[in-house]
């Protein structure tokens, strides 16, 4: 899996709380990232291996709302991306790091 800027905000992201499922719009708001962006990458994650989506099961008209796909890391996912983004942030030099929005100089993403 190639470790993109945008894959590792979704990635970090996920694995804020791996249990717990996302959909889009949670995730663009988490990240930062347009749906032009996102949706490229959660196939990614999902061809790889390391995403399930699942649809919600509601009615939309009950709900007042198209039903929402939720994205959640597998098992194999978790272990990846944890080894992922580490190696990722190995790589960012601490001064770099330090003039991202993250705090105490992590990275942005």
């Amino acid at each position: 899996m190639r470790l993109t800027i945008p894959v590792a905000k979704v990635l970090s992201a996920l694995l804020a709380e791996p249990e717990a499922p996302r959909y889009g719009l949670d995730l663009m708001r988490l990240t930062g990232l347009p749906s032009g962006t996102l949706y490229p990458v959660l196939h990614r994650l999902q061809a790889a291996g390391w995403l399930a989506a699942d649809w919600e099961d509601v009615d939309p008209v009950a709900a007042g709302r198209p039903a929402r796909r939720y994205y959640r890391l597998t098992g194999e996912g978790i272990r990846s991306a944890r080894l992922a983004v580490a190696e990722l942030r190995a790589l960012v030099p601490v001064e770099r790091a330090g003039s991202g929005a993250g705090p105490a100089g992590a990275p942005a993403w």
